[in-house]
């Protein structure tokens, strides 16, 4: 493209008016803000490590004793507040805001008015005054910000972007996941021997090193834990005392391996693609997505290559959200997901990968053969977001599988996709194609390859039997 004509273009519409076809675009030549952010966050500004130890032994330690991971920089937050605060994000989503409460989070989503997913968040209600917390997914902010913006609403916002794109280099809050069956034992003794007992995604309130935290009920890896946020001036007070009470209970520190890979087993699916490239009616919201901005920069990946780009779209269903859908209120997107529910749809599953394929795809890289795309561990993706074509033993496409993980603890590699229901019968075998067609797209860090199959088995999630008694313990 002529630069002329780049320094021309202002908007994601821009972008999509000037391209033949969106998604070579998006498969070839784009770098996702998501690595921007990582490589400059973790390699130039040396914040947190990949690895304070080395990730197998930080994943174990999750799972058999502590371990405290630093979530302060990487994630956005947005905080709304206002008289019309309520009533826009209530508007803005399927979840029902009925049982609102002050001691309790909400897994917080949006879809377009056809029905597909735009984002989600971890969101805290702090009262009137204060407001809303809606934390990470910039997709889903800034589908806020623009209704904020341009739907008349009485809403105040400030928003606090990641460690790489503030040019203070300063959160609002410090955020830590502690984590594992010794978590409890060890942030009570940091805070002095008082902790509050927590069912899942509740909250409360505690004092560590003499700082007032907030603690929310939840486990990255589908284990026992908490996030603890708090003011982001208290970050090393807070970390020092976690692990000075955590030494005898055998605390790990974890790096951005752990950190990133741990959701796997628990089954959620991070960044995948906004379905909001296509509808006259999200032209106005294309327009003003910027040029630089997350949606104009998403990098696909994978086996499945499709000319049309909403191939790539998920919906409630296939994210397993479906249940905090509720049409106890009107919101955007409400017609679509009632007419769909009397429709064929896709769900969320796991799969579990074959060792002997893996193992194949190991051996290539050491042989005269065929070489395969590598597997890199414990996160093999490449892409953000990658899709990678699930089909069935007949060869019929059947699903999408994208975010892929190893865990240490139970030494498999898993990957979570969305499944045709017919097809999802847990225990069934499909097969993944994995590698790009044609040797491989023109993205720096893909090399040279052959595509191949992987047969896997279809899981629930969450996978371990440790997680599925996660939502019926407390803290």
């Amino acid at each position: 493209m002529h630069k002329d004509t780049v320094r021309a273009m202002k908007s994601l519409q821009d972008l999509i008016d000037s391209k033949s076809n969106l998604v070579d675009y998006l498969y070839n030549d784009t770098i996702s803000q998501f690595h921007r952010s990582r490589t400059d966050l973790f390699a130039s500004l040396g914040l947190i490590p990949r690895e304070f130890s080395n990730w197998r032994d930080e994943q174990r330690a999750t799972r058999e004793k502590c371990t405290i991971t630093n979530q302060s920089h990487h994630m956005p937050v947005l905080f709304v507040r206002g008289p019309d605060a309520r009533k826009m994000l209530s508007y803005l989503s399927p979840c029902s805001f009925a049982n609102l409460s002050t001691d309790g989070a909400k897994q917080y989503f949006a879809c377009t008015p056809r029905g597909h997913h735009i984002g989600d968040c971890v969101l805290h209600y702090h009262g009137e005054k204060e407001g809303f917390e809606l934390i990470s997914g910039m997709p889903l902010l800034n589908w806020v910000r623009f209704h904020a913006e341009t739907g008349g609403y009485d809403v105040d916002l400030e928003f606090d972007p990641t460690t790489p794109f503030n040019p203070t280099r300063r959160r609002t809050k410090f955020r830590f996941q502690v984590e594992g069956p010794k978590a409890r034992e060890t942030l009570a003794e940091a805070a002095g021997g008082e902790w509050p007992e927590l069912k899942f995604f509740k909250t409360g309130k505690a004092k560590i090193a003499g700082c007032d935290v907030l603690v929310l009920r939840h486990g990255m890896g589908s284990v026992g834990g908490a996030e603890i946020s708090g003011d982001y001036d208290h970050l090393d007070a807070v970390r020092d005392a976690i692990l000075a009470a955590g030494r005898k209970h055998g605390i790990r520190q974890g790096g951005t391996l752990t950190y990133f890979s741990s959701t796997i087993v628990g089954g959620w699916v991070p960044y995948p693609l906004p379905g909001i490239y296509t509808g006259e009616e999200l032209r106005a919201y294309r327009e003003w997505l910027p040029l630089d901005g997350w949606e104009a920069n998403m990098q696909l990946a994978g086996s499945l290559k499709s000319d049309n780009i909403e191939d790539y779209y998920w919906t409630p269903s296939a994210l397993g959200y479906d249940r905090f859908v509720k049409f106890d209120h009107d919101f955007i997107g409400r017609e679509a997901l009632e007419a769909a529910q009397s429709k064929p749809r896709r769900v969320k599953r796991l799969l579990r990968w074959n060792d002997d394929d893996v193992a194949k795809i190991y051996r290539s890289q050491l042989s005269n053969g065929p070489l395969y795309k590598a597997i890199e561990l414990p996160t093999p993706i490449y892409g953000w977001p990658q899709a990678d074509e699930v089909r069935n033993l007949d060869g019929q496409i059947i699903g999408m599988s994208q975010f892929n993980g190893y865990t240490a603890n139970e030494r498999v590699l898993l990957s979570v996709s969305c499944i045709e229901e017919e097809h999802a019968t847990p225990g069934t075998e499909v097969v993944i194609t994995w590698g790009e067609p044609n040797g491989g797209s023109r993205k720096p860090h893909v090399e040279r390859h052959e595509q191949t199959t992987i047969r896997a088995t279809i899981h629930e999630a969450p996978y371990t039997g440790a997680a599925q008694q996660l939502k019926k313990s407390v803290l």
